[in-house]
């Protein structure tokens, strides 16, 4: 019998049921087995954001050389853009209030579907060049774009491409591709979301066939006719089986409907099965690792998306922001002169630079072969987060009543922008999955031995004799301790060991200021794991907080690397400056001075400006 991950030894030596300690054992297993997926030059412990916290020298060069500018495939993504606009000017883009036949069929035409798909006759487009185009594509029609990702990032084309054997990526590529399959991945259970152990469904062999019974919940991209990836218990082990679905419901099939705010221009719904028959051949079968294993990777290029998804959204909102500014006005003056409608266009300015920096950075990584685990959870976390602020704080404030009529931006689609706090993972829960991650490596090392001496004596905690008697096991860490004490680490000055050009002071500022306290991270993680020990998982608040502000720091280098491989634009210079200094303060819990806010009014003054020989405000609802 094989030995039980530490995780869930420390988890039973803490007080924790049985049930919980072996989820998290099984949790903790999938994860190492999708680390095993990677080369060690690009798992997560050899990733920049752990690096950033970890090693003894920053890797500022990681922050700074990642992005890619890359357009190869440049005319096809326009002829889908192109499709979307003809769609949306001739209203053509919804049929009973999902996206039309006649939209899908043409985007499958320019090969929408196949972006993210290798075939031998076409290779698939680099993820750094999907992502920024999602970004694109989701100012046009956000619904399109999340079809786009779920499809090719989390539905059946990352499952078969990267798990499927040969037979069934020659089946099921071609017709993923050319869209005459469209594709959804389904792991949520109504018992079974953030847990991903709770798993009910099963299938079991009998003959040629598996034989399927289950309920999944809330499946994006879930109708008759497409092909679904089934997370399922086969043989208690969690496993995928591709569904190639009915194109009605049948004696063993059906799909159950029910309302839902968000995801209205998409398919969202219940598959039930009960007995259903599944060929054996459509089982995907991994020689390590199980379903948990797939979900996990193709999760990763989901919230890079999503991150995408919502600077589009953001810009779209800043566009209906403009004319209004404009349009609008009060005691004589247009509110777009007023410095508090000019500091929301210039936060919401910030926050979409932000979201474009941490999607280059992210998919660059990706495309270079790293997992890229810590980086696509801060990017998620961070668009999510801002596409609810832009809605609520920014958007909606400064349209006023008008936000909630119908036909307004905001009033038909505020589930839109708030339902990504939830979709791929809710923040928290990845909050600590991040924190997780980040420390695993750190308490293998060093806090293992510990633990394994303390499970030995069966007790919670050591007496002075004990740790005198198991001294050795302290050795490591105590030599680590040592080193973060007394040994400063290094980093590189910006401007000067990276590049020839200059930043800016205030750049370089913000960029050292993020290198310093992630360096000072390390020894904060790790004396709330002294702390705390085996009671560290019940301090979930303290967890997520500490997250938080590690992935905040993350967000400001990669900001500043963006702007760095952007230097000939001053805007944009300007803009990362604001972004960064509103990171900062969410860092430190301060609230902006006069000269930050100065510099938010100013760049939002210089957008409204730059924009108005060219607003539209035909647009705009209950003229005066």
């Amino acid at each position: 019998m094989s030995e039980k991950p530490f995780a869930e030894v420390a988890m039973e030596m803490s007080g924790k049921s049985h049930e919980e300690s072996q989820s998290i054992g099984k949790i903790d297993t999938a994860d190492d087995e999708v680390e095993l997926l990677f080369q060690n030059k690009h798992k997560t412990k050899n990733s920049p954001a752990y690096k950033a916290v970890w090693d003894r020298k920053f890797p500022t060069a990681e922050f700074f050389d990642n992005f890619s500018n890359d357009s190869a495939h440049r005319c096809t993504l326009l002829n889908c853009l192109d499709t979307v606009k003809h769609h949306r000017d001739h209203g053509t883009l919804y049929e009973n209030g999902k996206l039309s036949e006649a939209l899908l069929s043409e985007l499958a035409q320019c090969g929408y579907f196949g972006l993210l798909v290798p075939l031998p006759d076409k290779p698939a487009i680099t993820f750094s060049e999907f992502a920024p185009f999602i970004a694109e594509m989701a100012f046009l029609e956000p619904s399109v774009a999340g079809l786009a990702s779920v499809h090719g990032c989390i539905g059946s084309v990352d499952p078969v491409k990267t798990f499927g054997s040969q037979e069934q990526k020659d089946k099921w590529l071609p017709m993923l591709a050319s869209g005459e399959r469209l594709s959804a991945f389904a792991l949520t259970e109504p018992g079974a979301g953030s847990d991903m152990t709770a798993l009910k469904s099963r299938a079991y062999l009998y003959g040629e066939d598996y034989i399927l019974s289950g309920t999944k919940l809330f499946i994006t991209n879930a109708t008759y006719g497409r092909l679904v990836s089934v997370v399922c218990l086969v043989d208690d082990t969690p496993q995928i089986l591709l569904v190639d679905l009915p194109s009605s419901d049948t004696d063993t099939f059906k799909i159950e409907t029910y309302g839902l705010h968000a995801l209205k221009k998409l398919h969202n719904n219940a598959l039930v099965f009960r007995d259903h028959r599944v060929p054996k051949e459509n089982l995907i079968r991994l020689d390590k690792g199980n379903g948990l294993t797939v979900a996990y990777n193709g999760l990763n290029l989901g919230r890079v998306s999503l991150c995408a998804n919502a600077s589009g959204c953001m810009k779209k909102m800043l566009a209906s922001m403009l004319p209004w500014g404009s349009y609008r006005t009060t005691y004589g003056q247009e509110i777009r002169n007023r410095e508090l409608v000019q500091s929301r266009i210039g936060t919401l300015a910030a926050h979409i630079l932000s979201c474009d920096a941490l999607v280059s950075w992210c998919s660059t990584l990706i495309d270079e072969g790293y997992r890229g685990e810590l980086e696509c959870i801060v990017a998620k976390n961070f668009g999510s987060e801002c596409q609810k602020e832009a809605a609520i704080d920014l958007c909606m404030k400064t349209h006023g009543g008008r936000s909630f009529l119908s036909g307004h931006l905001i009033g038909d689609n505020i589930h839109e922008f708030l339902a990504p706090l939830i979709y791929e993972g809710e923040g928290d829960m990845l909050n600590m999955a991040f924190f997780k991650s980040l420390v695993k490596d750190h308490g293998t090392q060093y806090f293992e031995p510990v633990g394994k001496a303390m499970a030995k004596l069966g007790k919670k905690r050591m007496s002075p004799l004990d740790m005198a008697r198991n001294y050795k096991c302290f050795v490591p860490y105590s030599k680590w301790l040592l080193a973060e004490t007394c040994c400063p680490r290094d980093r590189d000055r910006v401007s000067f060991d990276i590049t020839n050009r200059v930043l800016g002071k205030s750049l370089e500022s913000h960029a050292d200021f993020a290198m310093r306290n992630l360096q000072r991270c390390s020894s904060e993680i790790s004396s709330i794991m002294r702390k705390y020990q085996l009671k560290l998982a019940d301090r979930q608040c303290t967890i997520s907080m500490l997250s938080k502000k590690i992935q905040n720091l993350i967000t400001m280098l990669a900001t500043i690397g963006y702007a760095y491989n952007n230097l000939h634009n001053a805007t944009t210079l300007e803009t990362a400056d604001v972004s960064c200094e509103l990171l900062r303060n969410r860092i430190t819990g301060r609230h902006p001075t006069d000269v930050q806010i100065k510099k938010i009014s100013s760049v939002g003054k210089k957008i409204s400006l730059g924009a108005a020989d060219d607003l539209d405000t035909s647009s705009i609802m209950m003229r005066y």
